[in-house]
């Protein structure tokens, strides 16, 4: 199974009522709230494939309603309610049956999805006798299972036969899919390639909002402006930033469009939302994001002198692993050696600070840090100017790459140096300015300016 595939949530939020009431939120595991709903909704009297296939329904509707955020991007502070009006029963303090138990045991790690899709189905249900619905029919599911119809083939004769079952996925804590900071022109990751692809989504419906050309994970010009225009259009402040309030927003209008809450949704597939980025770092990892953490640590040890530097290798071996549990008991963090989104947040913002608490000009002869953002085509700042500054110096001395003009604008001249650069220094040809290319070009920079290659050319 696909890693990025939905994964199953230790706890689930339950507000004890309809959605805008003041009824009690209470938080219960998940496994537990599953057997909660089957012993409110089901009779264990039914035939076991009845009970399966219901069980998959149920796990599958709360799943899309965590996926999808869907009462949390309205603004509430729960996943699910307990009323069968909007979702399923729920009843606080309920005995738990015994047969259900067992097979919520088995199954509540597993849950339906379109064939070649990622969003857990809508899979509504009704109980089919004094209500009814474009779902599945609870006691419509007895008859079948009588007839000799399989668990699967009950679901697939509600929901279709292009439905799929994902098996024993794993559980992990939930967490929200607010990455916990403000993202910002300059920024990178999985977050912003999904926000990226839900704009131009959106946009569709909302044609006065550009899209995004480049669905790359790096927030440049291009994204701002689809934010911008997306937040003028929904009333919210127009600063091409999103925090959490933008970010919720567009969720709750993604999910609108797409209408994931109905059986009908749009599907969502699984290209679309493969990351691009690795979510954690480890032991063993290896590659860019690796060099890009190595360059935090390095830059941050230079001024809280009980950490120490480490090789910007791109391998995540021991002496990082050491590195970033030095890191996460300074700061507070659960020292796991491994590094999480909390990880990597708190490393952006002590690096961040660390960079804007610095005096003008206290790099002297050498190079100054990196900025703390990407750069890419067409910002406009003093630090493109400071990138092709050294970039100028770079190509004047190595003859086989391109100098550029020191202008402060980031167009296609400076892309193309970047690209020359990285492809020298075998590095992605990107065209763009992360912590790793402006930690190699700092480098080379220094070197020269060291070496007095400066002042011979």
């Amino acid at each position: 199974m696909a890693d990025f595939l939905p994964k199953i949530p230790n706890e689930i939020t339950v507000h004890l009522g309809l959605p805008s009431s003041n009824a009690e939120n209470i938080t219960v595991d998940f496994i537990n709230y599953v057997k909660n709903v089957a012993s409110s909704e089901l009779l264990p009297s039914w035939p076991e494939n009845s009970l399966r296939a219901n069980i998959l329904a149920i796990v599958t509707f709360a799943l899309n309603r965590v996926y999808n955020e869907w009462y949390r991007s309205q603004g509430y502070e729960f996943d699910i309610t307990s009323t069968t009006q909007y979702d399923q029963a729920y009843q606080q303090g309920r005995d738990i049956f015994e047969n259900i138990s067992r097979l919520v045991d088995e199954l509540f790690n597993n849950y339906i999805i379109r064939q070649n899709t990622v969003v857990p189905l809508f899979a509504q249900f009704c109980n089919g006798t004094t209500v009814t619905c474009q779902g599945l029919s609870q006691w419509g599911t007895v008859e079948l299972a009588k007839k000799g119809y399989t668990p699967f083939q009950i679901l697939q004769y509600y929901y279709g036969d292009d439905i799929n079952l994902v098996q024993n996925a794993p559980v992990e804590e939930k967490i929200e899919s607010y990455p916990g900071r403000p993202l910002r022109i300059g920024d990178f990751g999985n977050e912003v390639r999904t926000i990226q692809f839900e704009l131009n989504r959106i946009a569709d419906n909302y044609p006065a909002m550009p899209k995004i050309p480049e669905t790359d994970g790096i927030f440049k010009s291009s994204t701002e402006d689809a934010v911008v225009k997306f937040q003028e259009i929904f009333s919210l402040l127009a600063d091409g930033i999103i925090g959490k309030s933008t970010w919720y927003k567009i969720k709750y209008v993604y999910n609108s469009v797409r209408h994931l809450g109905e059986l009908s949704a749009e599907a969502v597939s699984i290209d679309e939302l493969a990351p691009k980025y690795p979510d954690q770092l480890k032991l063993g990892s290896e590659g860019l994001a690796v060099r890009y953490a190595q360059y935090y640590l390095n830059v941050i040890s230079t001024f809280v002198y009980s950490l120490n530097p480490v090789a910007i290798d791109g391998i995540f071996g021991p002496n990082t692993q050491k590195a970033v549990e030095d890191f996460q008991k300074y700061y507070k963090l659960e020292p796991t050696g491994i590094i999480n989104r909390p990880t990597i947040n708190k490393m952006i913002d002590v690096y961040r600070g660390i960079i804007q608490s610095l005096p003008p000009g206290y790099e002297g002869e050498n190079a100054k840090f990196y900025p703390g953002y990407v750069l890419s085509r067409g910002m406009e700042n003093e630090n493109v100017r400071d990138l092709q500054k050294y970039l100028a110096l770079i190509g004047r001395t190595y003859t086989t790459l391109k100098s550029v003009p020191i202008t402060g604008y980031y167009g296609e001249v400076t892309e193309n140096a970047v690209r020359e650069f990285q492809k020298a220094f075998g590095l992605p040809q990107t065209g763009s300015v992360g912590a790793t290319t402006w930690g190699d070009i700092e480098r080379t920079y220094n070197s020269i300016t060291l070496s007095g290659l400066k002042n011979s050319v």
